[in-house]
Order: C-alpha cells, then structure tokens, then sequence
C-alpha cells in the first residue's frame, strides 16, 4: 500500500503526521487490497480531510471530513474510511 499525506495552508507536524499514521492501523486488515492511499489536509479555519483509495481490483473511494481540531478530523475520517474499506472488501468477497 503506497500511502501519501500532504498538507496546504500549513505545515503538518511530525506528530499529527504520526496520529494520521498511527489511525491508518485501523484499516490494516486490508492493507493488501489497498494500492495507493492519498490524504489531503488544509487548513482553512478548520482542518478539512479528503482521503482518495484506489483498490486493487480498479475501484476507487473518495471520503471527507473537517473539524476544527486536528486529532477529532482524523477520527472522523478514519471512521469513515473504515465503513468504506469493509464495503468495499466485503462486496469483492462476496463476487468471489
């Protein structure tokens, strides 16, 4: 799984880059049905997440979040990319 983090309209320190890193555990279990995983954050008042992950099998998700704390905003998004992921492996697993 290639995982790329970036960051606009601030510079993202090495421990939210470790928060986000340590939350992306949670989708571990399909880290082998995974090929790229792209996370965008800005800051713009608030932090506003988007997640893009491309599956192996060519489909793709797209998730979102924001909030106005860093560490609430990657919970956010970890809960929903999550949900997605299972959906996702479920639904390929289910074809099989």
């Amino acid at each position: 799984m290639n995982k790329s983090i970036s960051a606009q309209g601030f510079t993202l320190k090495k421990d939210q880059s470790d928060l986000i890193n340590q939350k992306l555990q949670r989708i571990a279990y399909a880290e082998s049905h995974i090929v790229d995983l792209i996370i965008h954050v800005k800051e713009d008042k608030k932090f506003y997440f988007d997640a893009t992950v491309n599956f192996r099998w060519g489909a793709n998700a797209h998730v979102a979040s924001d909030d106005f704390d860093f560490a609430a905003g990657v919970n956010k998004l970890m809960d929903v990319l999550d949900v997605k992921v299972k959906k996702e492996k479920d639904k390929v697993q289910e074809k099989k």
